[in-house]
């Protein structure tokens, strides 16, 4: 399995049972850059030169969604999923933590989602509707009324949450929004990769009564839909650049690649982190080459 830095987190954290410890874990290190990354690849295409990579405001929301964002949208998850999470095997196999139901807990998850309204003060207003529709989202994928993550299809589209700090790290920096077909392309893209993770879900999820777009199509069809997702992506990606486009076709490709292959998916659910977080390097490359050299 490959190793992200942030795998050997665990090592070095305090004890699980401490406070401090037990939430670095809620917080699901090995997926700390879901948030944290799109916000770098946001300030990187937004910036005009290396002082705004660094500027005040881009360092505050890198390191907002890295922790204290991850600690509000896995706590909630893990909140309203309590009695779900008992027949979740990432959580008997030790990758993830378990709700422990502790009021303190409880009060610093609803804490870190209030810290987020605090960029208010300094981002234009496009920045601010998309820091809005992320609390939002991040809060009713778990949490009822709407709780989409129990509706086939709302769950997949309401993964786009994993993009919205991108869109906000380009407004604060470029004051207006990132192209359209960017936007859409990596909601695409959050699409597939949510449902593609919700394949290892499927039985647990069955057992547990709730219902997902993997649980809805299943397993065959569910990488199918991925697929479809992915090519999708890659393909409205190219509006705004072909490089784009051909960089998404490693994911179709993948796909294809475990099951001509045999992988099992539980085994490849934990390679993404470290596939992830190289495309998203490779975005971001690009990024800087432009604004230095280009």
């Amino acid at each position: 399995m490959p190793e992200l830095p942030t795998d050997r987190i665990t090592a070095v954290i305090p004890p699980e049972e401490t406070l401090v410890g037990y939430l670095l874990r809620l917080s699901r290190p090995r997926f700390w850059l879901y948030l944290g990354g799109p916000v770098i690849v946001g300030v990187s295409y937004a910036a005009d030169g290396p002082g705004e990579l660094f500027s005040p405001l881009a360092i505050a929301l890198f390191l907002y969604f890295t922790i204290p964002g991850n600690v509000f949208l896995y706590g909630v998850n893990d909140i309203f999923d309590a009695d779900i999470d008992e027949h979740n095997p990432k959580k008997d196999e030790g990758r993830e933590v378990s709700y422990r139901g502790d009021s303190a807990v409880t009060a610093i998850v609803v804490a870190s989602g209030a810290l987020a309204l605090v960029f208010v003060l300094g981002l234009p207003m496009l920045g601010v509707v998309a820091l809005l529709a992320w609390v939002a989202l991040s809060v009713e994928y778990s949490a009822p009324p709407l709780r989409f993550k129990t509706t086939p299809f709302l769950d997949s589209i309401s993964n786009g949450l994993y993009i919205l700090p991108g869109v906000i790290g380009y407004a604060a920096i470029e004051g207006a929004a990132p192209p359209a077909t960017a936007v859409a392309g990596a909601w695409l893209w959050a699409m597939g990769m949510h449902t593609f993770s919700a394949i290892p879900d499927i039985e647990p999820d069955r057992e547990a009564g709730i219902q997902t777009t993997a649980t809805f199509l299943g397993e065959s069809n569910t990488y199918y839909y991925c697929v479809m997702c992915w090519l999708t992506a890659a393909f409205v990606f190219t509006y705004t650049h072909w490089v784009f486009g051909l960089l998404l076709l490693v994911y179709p490709g993948l796909v294809f690649g475990i099951l001509g292959i045999g992988v099992d998916i539980d085994e490849a659910y934990w390679w993404y982190p470290a596939i992830n977080t190289v495309v998203g390097m490779v975005f971001t490359l690009i990024a800087l080459w432009v604004m230095l050299y280009g």
